[in-house]
């Protein structure tokens, strides 16, 4: 999907015909030189001037699945009653681009007629009380609309706009059911669908074994050519990259065949199958797609709907899971990694494909996968979590480190980093929240991007940072259960 982001001015008839052609071309300016720079094409659609005008592009936008939301601004005073109809029928995301034309207050030039022409002061400040009345969930950036920051937030609000779209048409392939007697993994999959859009269903293990007997040699030939031009091949055994290939093949097919954009499966139920999917699950998410462990459906979604906010569309992200600490005098760590499945988007080297023996699960043979060392770098980790009657998502600052240990008979990709505030706070805070142990860690999605996202899909949110006490987050907590309740 080509996506673009519309852009609703507003104005009104009270300040003459020129005026409007004034504000209708400085319009068209304004969206030409931002998508230049944006993710996103920005289309200039409209000057609204009445209710009828603002109903008819809200209603327009709705309905158009290109559309992933709207930008609006009030070039002049835009009496905030007209807004009311459309506003009350938006189904998109909204952004309220507080700006205006010039930079600067001209000395020699502002006399009456520049103040009734740049209103913005003026008028974005009815217009914000709209939003404020009608408890609107929008997203307000303010600044000058050439300035570096105010493009970037603008960039970044646009990508998870798209997060957003990505998740109102999600499938979720599941292969067998989540790992026996884990709670974190189960959730409510009608309210997921209802408040997030995810379409969550059950495929059998031995459809997808059907499949792979169907699938040719020539095609895991191809597939194993790009492994060998993707990665350093370090094994002999050439059959068990083979399978991967095989596996990886047969499970894309059956998604792509129902518009499935992401997919779960458990080392309980390998019917038929002689490896867990490692290799295979690695290069799907390398393509875009979304994956959970143990049936972790929640986890999959978001994989694939923070791959989808990242840079081109398919970013650094990948599914994550809390192993284990270090507590040194050299500092304190978390390493982060999974028994076959972490994405080589998180890599900072070439990955090398390898085969080691998996001790757990219903493995015939000795799956092939993909070894690395994570990037280093600024991150999040980000858990969605059922509450029970409401969804919780809960997004860390972490700060990724090059490994401090070689641990060469670790055969898995492994991310090290650093909680904020710190290890222990951290670690405090994120289980009073309730935090699961599976995870999307990723280098390109920002706090702020989630705290927009969940605020877009009117689910609960939870941040974790450097300025986060457990004394606050257990009130924050407290007040929000209120809150919440009493929706």
């Amino acid at each position: 999907m080509k996506y673009e982001f519309w852009f609703v001015v507003g104005s009104q008839f009270l300040y003459g015909e020129e005026v409007l052609e004034t504000v209708a071309k400085r319009a068209g300016e304004m969206a030409e030189e931002l998508s230049k720079v944006l993710p996103f094409p920005l289309v200039y659609k409209v000057t609204a001037k009445t209710n009828k005008e603002i109903s008819d592009v809200v209603r327009e936008a709705n309905y158009a699945e290109n559309c992933a939301g709207i930008v609006t601004w009030c070039h002049t005073f835009s009496p905030s009653k007209m807004w009311i109809n459309g506003f009350a029928a938006l189904q998109k995301p909204w952004c309220h681009l507080a700006t205006q034309y010039n930079r600067q207050i001209p000395n020699e030039e502002i006399d009456m007629d520049f103040m009734n022409l740049n209103q913005a002061a003026h008028g974005d400040r009815e217009h914000g009380f709209i939003g404020a009345r009608m408890r609107m969930k929008r997203k307000i950036i303010a600044g000058y609309w050439k300035d570096t920051p105010v493009r970037e937030r603008l960039g970044r609000w646009m990508r998870t706009a798209v997060g957003a779209a990505v998740s109102r048409s999600m499938k979720v392939m599941r292969f067998g059911d989540n790992m026996r007697e884990v709670a974190v993994t189960e959730g409510d999959k009608v309210e997921a669908q209802i408040k997030l859009g995810w379409q969550v269903n059950t495929w059998a293990v031995g459809d997808l074994v059907k499949e792979m007997n169907a699938v040719t040699e020539a095609e895991v030939d191809a597939l194993v050519a790009e492994y060998t031009a993707a990665y350093d091949i370090a094994t002999d055994n050439t059959a068990a990259i083979r399978y991967q290939a095989r596996e990886e093949i047969a499970i894309r097919k059956m998604m792509d065949a129902e518009g499935c954009k992401a997919f779960t499966n458990t080392f309980q139920d390998l019917y038929g199958m002689e490896q867990l999917p490692g290799l295979a699950s690695q290069h799907l998410m390398a393509r875009g797609y979304g994956y959970g462990g143990e049936g972790d459906w929640k986890v999959s979604a978001m994989t694939a709907i923070l791959k989808a906010m990242g840079e081109g569309g398919n970013g650094a992200s990948g599914f994550m899971e809390d192993y284990t600490y270090h507590f040194g005098e050299d500092g304190n760590y978390s390493l982060g990694a999974h028994m076959l499945e972490v994405c080589p988007s998180l890599a900072a080297g070439k990955p090398r494909i390898e085969t080691h023996h998996l001790g757990i699960g219903m493995n015939e043979k000795d799956p092939a996968r993909l070894v690395f060392e994570g990037k280093a770098g600024p991150a999040i980790v980000v858990s969605l979590i059922d509450m029970g009657g409401r969804l919780r998502l809960i997004c860390q600052d972490i700060r990724c480190v090059k490994p401090i240990l070689p641990m060469p008979n670790l055969p898995v990709a492994r991310v090290m980093w650093q909680a904020l505030p710190d290890l222990t706070t951290g670690v405090e805070c994120w289980i009073t929240a309730g935090g699961a142990h599976h995870t999307v860690l990723s280098y390109d999605v920002t706090a702020e991007q989630m705290k927009d996202w969940a605020n877009m899909m009117d689910i609960e949110f939870v941040h974790i940072g450097k300025d986060t006490t457990v004394e606050q987050l257990e009130k924050d907590l407290f007040l929000a259960d209120l809150a919440w309740k009493l929706r």
